[in-house]
């Protein structure tokens, strides 16, 4: 990186600017400042903070601004405590001939490698301040399609707890009291009434078990999906879950797709990309896939050839890497198909949320009926016994 995008001028012209060593600056950091620097290095920035860092400090520094002086004015700005600190730090490294790429590496929990990655590449080109604008670009791209997912599972989340907590009350306070006139003689009950009353008495009386179990239930699942064989055989399993299958397949190779074409755009080795982007897909299934596929390159065996009748990639993706891998014209390839992806998504979610819609009304009138079935039918069979006597 030129020293113009490293350094303000009172900075070069300072007494201290002859000590260049970075271990005279851990030195000078109080122990506070190390504790507190530490706290802040496994927080994470939210995604929509770095789009903004990156698109004004891409203006600062295309309008000729020093990277020090620009990364100065932004963390006075800057309104979130964690990455106010963050960006003081940077400062401060920068001052002591660090790159940027290097500021990020001490962050990890903030900042992907791809981005480090794409960062460095760039700064040894010198075209840091239009790569930013364009990491930005992609960064939010990627965001909004993260929001679309997640903005798709909230609304049948809000419905599914509502209707927990219906049934836990109705549990709880309604049917014990409905159920109350048939304690004389349960022997006599259909086979529906007897299962509402387990269930009534499972909440009334164990519902301390019934958490407890939840409890270690969501737990054992993060502690057991975090293992490297379960991990994998847990991403297996969501690849071959009905409807939802298409959605996350679609969802990695959108990621993998934009990820990928950055890094070989930037100027990345197509081997180091696959590696840096097998972390990035977040499925254990297509990360060792892609670490083999980076194996095959090494041995000289072209891109395409190797994922030619993979169930993982369509068939679509594999013909337009074919082509334009002959083309020299992979990374601007692989961003349309990026591109049409995230479009597939976008319509995935659009007709699963007009799907869970209903699916979710006829499960609640499902255990609507169940409940009204099981305490009805009681009251008609006494009904008939006194007609009948």
């Amino acid at each position: 990186m030129s020293d113009f995008l490293i350094l303000d001028e009172e900075v070069k012209d300072s007494p201290s600017w002859q000590k260049k060593d970075n271990s005279w600056l851990e030195w000078s950091k109080t122990f506070y400042d190390k504790i507190n620097d530490y706290f802040i290095s496994i927080q994470k920035v939210k995604t929509k903070d770095k789009v903004v860092f990156y698109r004004l400090l891409s203006t600062m520094t295309n309008a000729w601004m020093s990277l020090v002086k620009s990364i100065s004015i932004l963390e006075k700005q800057e309104k979130n405590e964690t990455f106010r600190r963050m960006l003081a730090w940077f400062c401060e490294d920068l001052r002591w001939w660090k790159n940027l790429s290097e500021c990020m590496l001490d962050y990890p929990s903030s900042f992907t490698e791809a981005e480090i990655w794409i960062i460095k590449s760039w700064e040894k080109t010198w075209q840091l301040n239009s790569s930013l604008k364009d990491l930005a670009d992609q960064l939010e791209k990627i965001n909004w399609i993260n929001w679309k997912i997640v903005s798709a599972m909230i609304y049948p989340a809000v419905i599914l707890l509502v209707v927990i907590w219906v049934i836990a009350v109705m549990m709880i306070l309604v049917v014990p009291k409905l159920l109350a006139i048939f304690a004389w003689n349960p022997d006599w009950l259909p086979a529906s009434t007897q299962l509402l009353i387990a269930i009534s008495d499972a909440f009334v009386n164990y519902w301390y078990i019934m958490l407890i179990v939840t409890i270690w239930f969501v737990v054992f699942i993060k502690v057991w999906s975090r293992t490297p064989d379960w991990h994998y055989m847990l991403d297996v399993f969501k690849l071959k879950i009905p409807v939802f299958w298409a959605l996350n397949q679609k969802l990695i190779l959108s990621k993998f797709a934009r990820v990928f074409s950055w890094l070989v755009w930037s100027g990345v080795s197509i081997v180091e990309s696959l590696k840096i982007v097998s972390d990035a897909v977040w499925n254990e299934v297509y990360k060792q896939r892609l670490l083999l596929l980076g194996e095959d390159i090494s041995w000289g065996i072209k891109m395409w050839e190797s994922l030619d009748g993979d169930k993982l990639f369509p068939d679509m993706m594999v013909q337009m890497i074919q082509v334009w891998e002959q083309t020299a014209k992979l990374d601007s390839t692989v961003l349309k198909v990026a591109d049409f992806y995230e479009e597939q998504v976008d319509n995935i979610v659009w007709s699963l949320n007009k799907l869970l819609e209903p699916f979710i009304i006829v499960t609640l009138a499902i255990i609507v009926w169940f409940i009204a079935i099981a305490i009805m039918q009681p009251i008609m069979n006494m009904a008939d016994t006194v007609s009948w006597g």
